[in-house]
C-alpha cells in the first residue's frame, strides 16, 4: 500500500537552508557548471517542500535531465557522474568559501537527498583538545600520544590546505612546471580540463537514418525523435530507442582518454572527462576542453570548424568515404585527403589535431579529429610520442623558448597507416599556425 506524501509549505526565500544553498550556486566553485547548480538547487528545493523520497536518480534524470521517461539508469550514468561532481564542490565550497557557514548541506553517499547539519565550531574543536579541559592529561604513559599525533596531522592538513588556496588564489606558480609543449597549453593549474569524448551511438544513427545531424538537433534529443526516426524503419525501433538512450564511446578515444591522462602528469586531479551529451554551451567558458572525434560522432567539433583549414566533409552519409578538404593548399599539399571507407579495414586514414582558443578566450580548446576510429587513435598516439612533438613544433617554427607561451594556435593533418583496424604508422603532413 503506497503512503501519500503531503507537500511541505516552505517559503524558500526566508528559509535559511536556501539562503544557503543561493551563496554555494554563487561561489566561484559553480559558476563553471550551470547542469551543477541547477542539480543542487533542484534536490534541496525538492527535499525542503518534503519531497524527498522521490529523489531518485530516474526521477532526477526524468524531470532535470530530461531523459526519455524509460531510460535506463543502468546504461546512462550521467545523474550519478553529476551527483558525485555535486558532492567533490560542496565539499570544496565548505573547505574554503563557506568555512564560516553556520549550517552545512551533504549529499550522502548512495542517497540523492541533501542533508543540513549545524556547523562544529573552531573554538569548539579548540576546546576539544584544550589540555586544561581535555581528560587527555589524566590518562597514563602514552596514551596522549595519539592525540599529539592528530593535532600535528591537523596542522600539516591546514598547511597543504593553505598552499591549495593560495595556488587557486593566483599565486606566482607556473601553470604547467613540469609538461611539455602543446600540454602546457591543455592542463595548467588555473582551469579544469574537461575531455570530451566521441558518441559512438550518434555516429551509429547518423548512418542508419543517413541524415547528416546537426549540433543543434543534438542539444534538443531530436535526432532519432523526429522525422528522421522513421528513415530507420520500424523493424529497427528498438535498436532506435537503444541509440538514443545509451551512452557508447569507441576504443579509440578510450586510447586517447588514457594517453592524455598519462601526459597530464601531476595535473591528472584537474581532468574531468563528459560524454558529450552531456555537455551545454555555458559549459565551454572559461576552461580548457580536448574534443576527441569528428563532426559526425562529436557534433561540438561543429562549433570550430569555420576557425580551421582542415575541414571534414563526406557525400552521402554512410555511402561514401570521408575526406579533409583543404581550403587553401599549398605548394606540395592536395585539394583533398580521403581516409578509410569503413572503420576496421587496412589502408591509410588521415586526422587533424587542432588546438585553438576557447570561447572566452582564457583557455585552450585541443580537437583530436579522425576521419575514421583509427585516424582518431592515430592522433593521440602522434601527441604521446615525444620525438613526433618535436618534428610537430619545427614544422610549425617554434622554438623552445617561445613553447613556454600560451597563445600558440594551430592545426596539423597527419596519415596513419592501418592494419587490422589499429594505426601502425603516423605521418606529419601539413601544419598551419592559426593567427
Amino acid at each position: 500500500m503506497s503512503v501519500a506524501h503531503a507537500p511541505v509549505m516552505v517559503d524558500l526565500q526566508t528559509d535559511e537552508r536556501w539562503q544557503l544553498v543561493q551563496r554555494i550556486v554563487c561561489s566561484p566553485h559553480f559558476q563553471k557548471s550551470t547542469r551543477l547548480r541547477e542539480l543542487l538547487q533542484y534536490v534541496v528545493e525538492q527535499t525542503l517542500h518534503g519531497n524527498a523520497y522521490e529523489l531518485t536518480e530516474q526521477h532526477i534524470g526524468n524531470a532535470l535531465f530530461h531523459k526519455p521517461s524509460d531510460y535506463s539508469p543502468l546504461e546512462d550514468s550521467s545523474v550519478r557522474v553529476h551527483v558525485r561532481q555535486l558532492r567533490l564542490k560542496l565539499h570544496e565550497y565548505f573547505n574554503e568559501d563557506g568555512r564560516n557557514e553556520p549550517i552545512v548541506v551533504e549529499i550522502p553517499k548512495g542517497s540523492y537527498a541533501p542533508v543540513f547539519r549545524a556547523a562544529q565550531k573552531a573554538d569548539a574543536l579548540s576546546a576539544a583538545i584544550d589540555p586544561k579541559t581535555s581528560p587527555a592529561v589524566a590518562w597514563p604513559g602514552g596514551a596522549i600520544l595519539p592525540w599529539a599525533l592528530c593535532a600535528l596531522l591537523a596542522v600539516a592538513c591546514g598547511a597543504l590546505a593553505y598552499r591549495a588556496m593560495t595556488h587557486r588564489a593566483g599565486a606566482a606558480v607556473p601553470s604547467s612546471p613540469t609538461l611539455s609543449w602543446p600540454f602546457s597549453q591543455i592542463f595548467d593549474t588555473r582551469h579544469q580540463t574537461i575531455i570530451v569524448t566521441a558518441d559512438s551511438n550518434y555516429g551509429m544513427a547518423r548512418i542508419l537514418s543517413s541524415q547528416p545531424g546537426s549540433l543543434d538537433q543534438y542539444l534538443h534529443r531530436e535526432f532519432l525523435q523526429g522525422p528522421e526516426a522513421s528513415k530507420i524503419g520500424a523493424a529497427n525501433s528498438r535498436l532506435s530507442e537503444y541509440l538514443s538512450n545509451s551512452t557508447l564511446t569507441s576504443f579509440a578515444d578510450v586510447a586517447d582518454v588514457v594517453a592524455l591522462f598519462r601526459m597530464a602528469g601531476p595535473l591528472q586531479t584537474q581532468v574531468l572527462v563528459r560524454y558529450p551529451r552531456d555537455l551545454r554551451l555555458r559549459d565551454l567558458d572559461h576552461n580548457n576542453y580536448v574534443f576527441i572525434g569528428s563532426p559526425g560522432s562529436n557534433p561540438w567539433v561543429t562549433l570550430l570548424q569555420d576557425k580551421l583549414n582542415f575541414r571534414e566533409t563526406e557525400g552521402v552519409v554512410g555511402n561514401s568515404a570521408k575526406v579533409f578538404v583543404n581550403k587553401n593548399p599549398l605548394p606540395g599539399e592536395l585539394a583533398q585527403y580521403e581516409g578509410l571507407r569503413w572503420t576496421g579495414t587496412q589502408g591509410e586514414d588521415y586526422a587533424t589535431i587542432s588546438l585553438l582558443p576557447n570561447a572566452t578566450h582564457d583557455g585552450s580548446v585541443l580537437v583530436l579529429q579522425g576521419l575514421q576510429q583509427e585516424g582518431t587513435e592515430a592522433a593521440g598516439r602522434f601527441l604521446a610520442d615525444e620525438e613526433n612533438r618535436r618534428q610537430l613544433m619545427n614544422a610549425l617554427h617554434i622554438s623552445v623558448a617561445e613553447s613556454h607561451l600560451q597563445n600558440i594556435w594551430f592545426e596539423a593533418l597527419i596519415r596513419s597507416r592501418t592494419v587490422s583496424g589499429a594505426p601502425n604508422t603516423t605521418t606529419l603532413v601539413a601544419v598551419r599556425r592559426i593567427p
